[in-house]
């Protein structure tokens, strides 16, 4: 299949291109980005006035198939992906059965293979079951398909075991990321701690929590020898602990979500279950130290930690309700609207943050336009205004703290590996 992309602005960091330009695609692939391209293909796109940049990579996402379809599938999370401009995405290990073995990692792959719409990378375990007791087979996982190892949901208490752990995945040549959270600490908290707790009458989650394990984490793979990636950071403790490690040459790379640099504790005065997030929304102060992480490079990817749940396990009290918000089809307009249009982040750095980091993180050769780079491209409106309406959530579940909020930056077309996934 063949298509012109005509007009668009181009954003592609890889290459240094910010310009009015045409992209052609042939065969799966990138076959030429210049000016004013005249050649007849099958499929022809006028971008003028659009965002044409390499679709996004989101190394954070939960699929929740096998074991949880009630929540989401390969399919219909693909799908949300494909909406939301993401061509590749990483799936997390918390599945029933977790992605702790061969064979389970097989029965994904093949759950991938007949159903996905986009490009999905496995995750494997740190422990067997996530259970923090004995390292999985970190070497076969590595070869049965892996792109990385976590527990995501789950932080592994042992130090002795961490450690052997970051040996094993330096040995391996594999990536390892950090869910982190010390539950000695966090306990049955459910919000952050601070005035909206004691005012809502919520237990808190304090930021230390999250931070010591940071710390603890990055020490643990320097005494290795080896590269960590920090999950889902939340809190100004963790970017100042993550900045000192990156000046003194320590390899550790970290991501965000667009919620900690659009939403603070205070969106949960309602009780709205949606908000209820781990790690939790936190301070004004908090937000604004991940728009600086961001700003100044100490942030190296935007992610979404998508993580869907049924009503039934959101539509309950507060306390029990489950943690996590869906957010592949609002994450490129909510990062939009806060960073770019904000003058936080520039075209180029956004997308850097959202596909070109996020793919040298993991190795992959995606995220840029390069003549010959597998076809992964988006086409956006970045004025598009749009309302999140709980009907059109392509995603399974509709847990979304932004359902009924009017967001700006709509994806017209996604293609993936050559072929147009989505068209709005």
């Amino acid at each position: 299949m063949s298509i012109l992309i005509k007009n668009g602005r181009v954003v592609d960091p890889a290459n240094s291109i910010d310009a009015v330009l045409d992209v052609l695609i042939e065969n799966g692939k990138i076959a030429g980005v210049s000016g004013d391209i005249k050649v007849q293909t099958e499929t022809l796109i006028d971008a003028a006035g659009k965002i044409v940049a390499p679709g996004i990579v989101d190394m954070h996402v939960h699929l929740r198939e096998p074991g949880r379809e009630d929540k989401e599938t390969v399919a219909t999370g693909t799908a949300a992906a494909a909406k939301g401009g993401v061509t590749t995405l990483l799936a997390m290990p918390n599945t029933a059965p977790a992605m702790d073995s061969a064979e389970n990692i097989e029965l994904l792959k093949e759950i991938i293979r007949k159903t996905s719409k986009v490009n999905v990378l496995v995750c494997g375990t740190i422990t067997r079951g996530r259970l923090g007791k004995e390292l999985s087979d970190i070497p076969g996982l590595k070869k049965n398909g892996a792109c990385a190892i976590s527990d995501d949901g789950c932080s592994v208490d042992d130090r002795g075991l961490m450690l052997e752990a970051f040996k094993a995945a330096k040995k391996a040549g594999i990536l390892t990321v950090c869910h982190c959270e010390d539950k000695g600490v966090s306990g049955k908290g459910v919000i952050n701690l601070g005035f909206n707790s004691t005012r809502l009458g919520l237990r808190g989650i304090p930021n230390e929590s999250e931070y010591k394990r940071v710390a603890r984490d990055i020490e643990l793979a320097e005494k290795a020898g080896t590269c960590v990636h920090i999950a889902h950071v939340s809190c100004r403790q963790s970017v100042e602990i993550i900045s000192a490690a990156k000046k003194k040459g320590i390899k550790v790379t970290c991501e965000t979500a667009p919620h900690y640099f659009s939403l603070t504790d205070d969106a949960l005065l309602g009780y709205d279950t949606n908000m209820k997030i781990n790690p939790p929304l936190r301070s004004p102060d908090d937000l604004a130290a991940i728009k600086q992480g961001l700003m100044d490079g100490t942030i190296d990817v935007i992610a979404s930690d998508h993580a869907p749940h049924t009503e039934n396990e959101k539509d309950i009290e507060f306390e029990r309700a489950e943690f996590g918000k869906i957010g592949l089809e609002s994450g490129l307009s909510i990062g939009i609207m806060e960073l770019v249009d904000k003058k936080i982040l520039s075209w180029p750095e956004f997308i850097e943050k959202t596909a070109l980091n996020p793919a040298k993180i993991l190795g992959i050769s995606k995220g840029t336009l390069g003549v010959g780079a597998d076809a992964d491209v988006i086409v956006v409106d970045a004025k598009k205004e749009f309302i999140l309406d709980k009907k059109k959530i392509v995603s399974k579940s509709k847990n979304s703290p932004f359902i009924g909020k009017r967001l700006r930056g709509l994806v017209e077309y996604t293609i993936c590996k050559g072929r147009q996934v989505y068209k709005a």
